[in-house]
């Protein structure tokens, strides 16, 4: 204790003790502190590991085979955004209740657990029974082609039109398929006593599809009522219609844009474009066409995928000349016009004029006798023959390289002079 008259200064002197031991510790704090270095997370969600499933039936005619169909379901999954880990065939006589075999379902189980799979697509589409059993024995999400088609469908469609489409046909795929997704509740259902919340969830599931589905369909039909108003004013108009169609990824969206200057969606991939669109161009003596653009066909189009474009389908309807697109450089080339050609048969479209149009040349030549114009194709590098394509009324061209455009759009006027005669000029003979 300090003595009367004297100061205690060990307070003041723990004070600056405090201080300078504080000052060290922050400037060694501060030396050794880096500073974090940024980077960017990504919020985008992981993609789904996939294992494809086929089946071949030992009876089969056709000519696709297994391969052919799991790799157009193998492109079809990567569009929808799945990274494909595993592949599954197998040849039956006939499809069982889990749609392949014990064994095989056994393998896939395997599959799943080596790979981590988060789902299992399967390549045709399963009855309610089937996805249901499998759900049981694999213990993950099973969907099969036609949920598959719609769900890229979904993620392309741009217009209200479209997404109603797709949201229709959606909604008729679940509802068959809701029972199953009870089926924890399945003891409580059915029996004096036995009435409880299973058998009431899905009669609840059930009206609010329905509900939904009535809700879409009055949407629908205001949408296609103002559509109509719209293509009788085209009618009137007497401006000719022709329409893009052909089998998925063949080209169409680019030849379209490279016809009519437009901006359509054109990528490498399936269904890039799901929604018609329409613009007007000039055909070679100045007269006006309303070109449309359309949805790609696939194989194994199930009726619920069919609904999901019907706007398309009466676009095509109303065309005046069918403009039927091939990807000539393509090994199916034949295949895929067949099952074009199939359903505008079942359409009701198969007496309609049309042009077989062989796009992507560029893939298969690099260059021709004009110098790179694409004029001189039709004559050479190709036999449309020898592939099993009717060469009838049909001319070569390359969307990408704008080859042999002049050509298309000559015979597209030649074909609409033998309906109708001679053809309206209106305006200026620019392009547009």
């Amino acid at each position: 204790m300090p003595q009367a008259g004297e100061l205690d200064h060990a307070p003041a002197q723990r004070l600056v003790s405090f201080r300078h031991s504080t000052k060290q510790s922050c400037n060694l704090s501060c030396r050794e502190v880096e500073p974090i270095p940024k980077r960017t997370v990504s919020t985008e969600p992981e993609p789904e590991v996939a294992i494809l499933v086929a089946v071949e039936p030992r009876n089969a005619r056709g000519n696709w085979s297994l391969e052919d169909t799991l790799n157009e379901l193998d492109y079809l999954a990567r569009t929808a955004g799945a990274e494909v880990a595993a592949r599954v065939t197998q040849r039956s006589e006939h499809f069982t209740q889990t749609y392949v075999g014990k064994g095989k379902v056994q393998e896939i189980v395997e599959l799943i657990a080596e790979t981590q799979a988060d789902v299992v697509i399967f390549d045709d589409e399963l009855t309610p029974t089937q996805q249901r059993n499998l759900e049981n024995a694999l213990g993950t999400k099973v969907i099969d082609r036609t949920a598959l088609i719609l769900d890229v469908f979904s993620r392309h469609a741009q217009t209200y039109e479209g997404k109603l489409q797709v949201e229709l046909a959606q909604h008729k795929y679940l509802l068959p398929r809701l029972a199953g997704q009870w089926s924890h509740l399945e003891r409580l259902g059915g029996g004096i006593g036995t009435r409880g919340p299973g058998e009431t969830q899905i009669e609840t599931d059930r009206r609010l599809v329905r509900n939904r589905i009535q809700h879409i369909e009055r949407d629908l039909d205001k949408v296609r009522r103002r559509r109509s108003i719209y293509m009788g004013r085209r009618k009137r108009s007497t401006i000719p219609i022709a329409s893009l169609v052909g089998y998925t990824n063949a080209g169409k969206s680019t030849l379209f844009n490279a016809l009519s200057n437009a901006k359509v969606t054109a990528e490498d991939q399936l269904f890039s474009t799901l929604d018609p669109v329409t613009r007007r161009v000039r055909l070679p003596s100045g007269a006006p066409l309303l070109l449309a653009d359309t949805v790609g066909f696939i194989q194994k189009l199930s009726p619920t995928v069919v609904a999901a474009f019907r706007a398309t389908l009466e676009e095509v309807a109303e065309a005046d000349v069918l403009l039927h697109v091939i990807d000539v450089s393509h090994p199916k080339a034949p295949e895929q016009t067949e099952v074009v050609e199939t359903i505008l048969k079942d359409m009701g479209l198969e007496d309609r004029p049309r042009i077989l149009v062989a796009n992507k040349m560029d893939l298969v030549t690099s260059h021709d006798k004009n110098g790179g114009s694409g004029k001189g194709l039709a004559e050479g590098s190709v036999d449309l023959r020898t592939r099993g394509l009717d060469a009838r009324n049909s001319v070569f061209v390359s969307a990408a390289k704008r080859w042999n455009l002049d050509e298309l759009l000559k015979m597209i006027e030649s074909e609409l002079m033998n309906i109708d005669g001679p053809l309206t000029v209106i305006g200026p003979a620019s392009g547009g």
